[in-house]
């Protein structure tokens, strides 16, 4: 089991899921790789999964805290509309503009924004990708009582294959490595209740495994970035090569 990161660390990641296993099944790989680098990681997820087929909210909420702590995750629930409710409105974006000024986070994780896929999944998109934005304004007087907040980099990732969008190629992350490959699977693993319905867990696997064949390595897991990445010198691109 992996440790939690130091509460009092500046956060490094804060990732938003719609539902109790999104962050882990949609970039959970990365995310052990982060902590296990010492990064402080928060998941903020925005229902109790009350819709699903199987799994009762206590059950998933069990299942996600269980998951969290074995990325080494803080994990806390910031209940929205509810599951397959989910309306992008501005109060939404709003109370997540107000979650980002809280912790201060240098990145910013959440869902695809399109793609044949749950609607919570996109929705949710949207709202963070306009919270980020609304989180560094000063003037908006629903937001005055915490300071304004700026994230290096909002980063998108794709719940299920058919999120992945179609109309830019993703930053692939070296998810490799052994011990990042079973924390992963633990934490799929810990949200049992979903496993009744459908081989989640190597169907992620499998996707990591052909985004790795792709670049070279063994596994990998892609981010979408909202906007260009920014590099201080051509310097800095030589650990993106592929490695065949």
């Amino acid at each position: 089991m992996k440790p939690s990161p130091n509460s009092s660390a500046s956060l490094e990641i804060l990732a938003f899921g719609a539902h109790p296993d999104d962050i882990e099944f949609g970039c959970g790989g990365i995310i052990a790789g982060a902590t296990r680098a010492g990064s402080a990681v928060r998941f903020i997820v925005c229902s109790s999964g009350e819709a699903a087929t199987h799994g009762t909210p206590q059950q998933r909420r069990a299942e996600a805290k269980a998951a969290a702590k074995l990325l080494g995750a803080e994990i806390e629930f910031l209940p929205l509309d509810g599951d397959a409710q989910l309306e992008y409105r501005p109060d939404n974006a709003r109370t997540l503009a107000a979650t980002i000024r809280k912790y201060r986070p240098r990145l910013v994780f959440a869902p695809t924004l399109g793609g044949n896929q749950h609607p919570d999944h996109a929705i949710l998109g949207q709202l963070v990708r306009d919270a980020c934005r609304l989180a560094r304004f000063g003037g908006i007087r629903a937001l005055r009582t915490l300071p304004p907040h700026s994230v290096a980099q909002l980063l998108c990732f794709a719940v299920t294959s058919d999120g992945e969008p179609s109309d830019g190629r993703p930053v692939l992350i070296d998810i490799s490595d052994p011990r990042d490959l079973t924390a992963w699977q633990a934490a799929m693993a810990a949200h049992a209740s979903q496993g009744l319905t459908m081989p989640y867990a190597q169907l992620q696997i499998a996707r990591a495994r052909v985004f790795g064949l792709r670049a070279g390595v063994e596994f990998a897991q892609p981010l979408y970035p909202n906007d260009p990445l920014v590099f201080g010198s051509v310097a800095q691109l030589s650990g993106s090569a592929r490695r065949y």
